[in-house]
């Protein structure tokens, strides 16, 4: 079962410009979301899907795999459509590419829901929420599942709400979504033809489709807290983390 993860990257963004290309700890952001990628065990190839050239020769200096796609895409699972129709494969993985800290062992987490169970055809993950700050922070999407793991909602708000006097009898808050997806790659290209919807523009979360259309989307736990670049505040945070993950292994081989 050949497996693909595609990156999509814009240059552009509102908050900030450019972000693929920033030098974080001497690579651009790009490169570090790469190369994780390239770690997972059951990637068998990664491509970063552009929409400048800028991002594409970037790639190319690095010895990475980069695709040119369509400037005029709303969203990253439209881009990373584009460069999957082209490509011979059975599960495609949309790995964010403004998270530089992704694990790869989470990558593989993830992938494998798809490749071992016939009856998943997408697949994400959540961690715990720790923090009320986040659980109020629109920026952080909260998620709630079944009982089996499967999705029920995503929400910028936090859920589920607590009535009175059931605020400190949970642990975790709630739980964060980490967006990692991971598609069968038939599935994806019917998602993508869904078009946007009501709640998914409501919310301006674009997996709500799925649940939309009455299609399930399988959830992985993790302890793993992702830091998404966004500011130049996370760029410090991020550089900071890698300062700290080098520094462990430095120490761990004396």
């Amino acid at each position: 079962m050949r497996i693909v993860a595609i990156i999509p990257s814009r240059y552009y963004s509102t908050r900030l410009e450019g972000k693929p290309l920033i030098d974080i700890a001497g690579k651009p952001m790009i490169q570090w979301v790469y190369e994780s990628a390239q770690q997972a065990q059951l990637v068998d190839r990664v491509i970063v899907a552009t929409d400048d050239k800028r991002i594409l020769e970037t790639v190319a200096r690095f010895g990475g795999e980069a695709e040119l796609t369509s400037p005029h895409h709303l969203s990253g699972t439209d881009r990373i459509a584009e460069a999957a129709d082209r490509l011979s494969c059975d599960i495609i993985i949309n790995l964010q590419g403004d998270e530089p800290l992704m694990e790869p062992r989470l990558v593989d987490e993830v992938a494998r829901l798809v490749k071992d169970n016939t009856e998943v055809y997408m697949a994400s993950a959540q961690s715990p929420i720790t923090k009320m700050e986040n659980l109020m922070n629109p920026n952080v999407v909260k998620v709630v599942a079944d009982c089996n793991g499967y999705a029920l909602y995503f929400s910028r708000s936090p859920i589920p709400y607590c009535s009175a006097g059931e605020e400190n009898k949970h642990t975790p808050l709630g739980f964060k979504h980490i967006g990692l997806y991971v598609y069968r790659r038939e599935f994806l290209m019917k998602f993508v033809a869904l078009g946007p919807s009501a709640l998914e523009k409501l919310e301006r979360l674009e997996q709500l489709r799925a649940l939309e259309n009455g299609y399930r989307i399988k959830l992985h736990s993790t302890e793993y807290d992702p830091i998404g670049v966004d500011t130049p505040a996370d760029v410090e945070q991020v550089v900071k983390k890698i300062k700290e993950r080098e520094g462990l292994k430095v120490n761990g081989g004396r």
